[in-house]
């Protein structure tokens, strides 16, 4: 395999029908211990995936979790803005 004009490359058509590649696919291309790993979007998308699981476990959803503690640090925020809005009323008189 030769590098072209641009840094292109040709990849065989035997290595894209064993991908399931065709023209016009996006693709994931990376290193990977000092290789080029190239991969279809669906391909890497569910590697990750699967990475994510074993890391945090299965049913588990983290933007979920992450949509809560966001909805927790707005009300901790909305609770101090109004003490510090009461406070700086002061007395009346």
């Amino acid at each position: 395999m030769v590098i072209g004009r641009g840094g292109r490359i040709n990849i065989p058509v035997a290595h894209r029908r064993a991908l399931g590649l065709s023209e016009g696919d996006e693709v994931v291309v990376g290193i990977e211990g000092g290789a080029l790993r190239i991969e279809s979007r669906d391909e890497a998308i569910g590697r990750v995936q699967r990475m994510v699981r074993e890391r945090f476990g299965e049913g588990r959803s983290l933007s979920e979790e992450l949509i809560a503690q966001r909805h927790k640090e707005a009300e901790a925020e909305d609770s101090s803005r109004a003490s510090a809005g009461s406070a700086d009323e002061g007395p009346r008189g």
